[in-house]
């Protein structure tokens, strides 16, 4: 007569790849953190792995709504990374679309994940176009186009964007200054387009020589979602730059905070 077999369930986790610490009556299957990226790329997958080398990353890149918003949920942060232009459409500057190489798709899933994330309290990094649609989803607007709109001596944006390079000045007493512990400091840098008008609650705490807004936190953080956003590349910079790790740390532990707020893990009782 076939007998089925009796598999426990520890001896399941185990199989299915998850780690059991085992105590006297129970114990905890931690999970290891899950980190969503709006658009994958390997500098940013490596970036992630230098601060936690066990994160798994979940890439969302072309999905559609829907299905990213479910993987979305079991998640324990997101990073919004870099890419095309915004339309101007979102912010009210209908008539520069002309001047715009945008992604109407990508916007569209990028707004809706934005608005589960401030409903869920997900931590949140935004890095370029992060920062931009972070901003315009909150009710802020950008400039179009730097060199046209907003001409000055620092280049923003070059042929060889590994080596274009501009200093930021960081305002004392911000989450960013106490973070890199640093208040000016070399950044890599690749765009056209910035912030113009802050969305509500948000501030810039970054600057560049020429005023572009190079860093944004909320104004009064608390009872918020962890939310910092840089306009520079911090993936593509050396790791010894206060203005990289140190901030990529921070998220993963506001991320590492969030999942154990939220029970995010397996409980196996004897």
């Amino acid at each position: 007569m076939f007998q089925k077999p009796s598999v426990s369930l520890s001896a399941l986790l185990v199989l299915l790849g998850y780690i059991t610490f085992y105590g006297c009556k129970s114990s905890h299957v931690e999970k290891p953190l899950r980190i969503a990226l709006s658009s994958g790329s390997n500098n940013y997958i490596n970036w992630i792995h230098r601060g936690d080398s066990l994160a798994e990353i979940v890439d969302l890149q072309g999905m559609e709504a829907d299905s990213a918003l479910v993987l979305l949920a079991s998640c324990d942060g997101i990073v919004f990374t870099g890419g095309e232009d915004i339309s101007p459409v979102y912010y009210g500057k209908e008539s520069d679309s002309a001047r715009c190489e945008s992604n109407p798709r990508r916007d569209s899933l990028e707004f809706a994940l934005i608005k589960s994330v401030m409903r869920m309290h997900i931590p949140v990094f935004g890095v370029c176009r992060g920062q931009q649609i972070l901003n315009v989803a909150l009710g802020g607007t950008l400039i179009v186009d730097i060199p046209s709109d907003h001409p000055g001596k620092i280049i923003h944006r070059c042929d060889d964007y590994l080596h274009c390079f501009h200093s930021v000045s960081i305002v004392e007493g911000s989450q960013v200054c106490n973070i890199t512990r640093t208040d000016n400091d070399l950044v890599t840098t690749n765009h056209h387009q910035a912030v113009d008008k802050p969305a509500p609650g948000m501030r810039i705490v970054a600057w560049s020589a020429d005023s572009i807004a190079e860093a944004m936190e909320w104004e009064s953080p608390e009872l918020k979602p962890f939310l910092i956003t840089v306009q520079w590349h911090p993936e593509r910079m050396d790791v010894k730059s206060p203005l990289s790790m140190p901030l990529v740390n921070a998220f993963l532990e506001a991320a590492n905070a969030y999942r154990k707020e939220n029970k995010k893990f397996i409980s196996i009782s004897d």
